[in-house]
């Protein structure tokens, strides 16, 4: 499982509307892009997918987002996160934890889970995030250790070992390399045998690459939203031609 779909969704910061009427909906177990210039309302469209938005203060919205049938608002937000979530642009791993411990780390807040059930799922998804064998002969070395790629794959095997049915990531290769961004892109590919995956970029070559639909968004409203191949060879809209073919943002 792990279809949203999102309906009319307007969203605010103080006085300001960051997102206009937006409805789509985001297959399961399939990649999806968001494009679209800086300030577009990409990263505020996937924080509303896991009510991220309303933390920051005096933050609103109004309209729907419904995960496998149901209101995300009438969820628990901290169940909610664990079925959906999070890995941000920057790495961030737990400063002061081992590369173990950032990965055990929502298993253990969950609490119940046996000592030999948190070594498997450890296991498991560092296998997942392609960095078990990188990291199998350090995992009492701190998490902050590793290098920025490693990290950030660190940040997705903790998203994973609460398995979650749905990974948000925003912009989580604008901060490396090209060689760890294309470990990370080919993990992005292998992730959605399992998961619904979501990421912000604005890298319209790695949307390409990655994502099965792309969703082009310009100005807090979504222009476009089509197969990815569709919508880079073809597209409908005026503006999201301009856009792909470099004449504006």
């Amino acid at each position: 499982m792990g279809r949203f779909v999102v309906d009319h969704l307007n969203a605010f910061y103080k006085d300001k509307q960051a997102l206009y009427d937006v409805s789509l909906e985001f297959p399961e177990k399939t990649v999806t892009a968001i494009i679209g210039p800086s300030g577009c309302g990409k990263s505020t469209l996937i924080r509303c997918l896991n009510r991220l938005h309303e933390v920051t203060p005096r933050a609103r919205h109004s309209g729907t987002i419904s995960l496998d049938g149901r209101e995300i608002h009438e969820m628990d937000a901290v169940r909610l996160r664990r079925r959906v979530g999070m890995v941000f642009q920057k790495p961030n791993p737990f400063p002061t934890m081992t590369v173990y411990e950032n990965v055990a780390a929502g298993l253990k807040l969950e609490g119940g889970h046996p000592k030999n059930e948190i070594d498997q799922e450890v296991y498991r998804s560092l296998k997942q995030a392609a960095l078990w064998e990188e990291v199998k002969s350090n995992l009492d070395g701190p998490g902050v250790g590793l290098s920025g790629g490693q990290q950030q794959r660190l940040c997705i095997a903790r998203a994973l070992a609460v398995s979650p049915e749905v990974l948000l990531m925003d912009e989580p290769c604008s901060a490396l390399d090209p060689i760890a961004t294309a470990k990370i892109e080919d993990l992005i590919f292998d992730l959605r045998k399992n998961y619904t995956v979501v990421i912000v970029t604005h890298n319209m070559q790695q949307a390409a690459r990655v994502a099965e639909y792309t969703a082009f968004m310009y100005m807090g409203k979504l222009v476009e939203f089509d197969l990815t191949e569709k919508l880079f060879e073809s597209p409908k809209e005026k503006l999201t031609e301009s856009y792909i073919t470099g004449r504006f943002g």
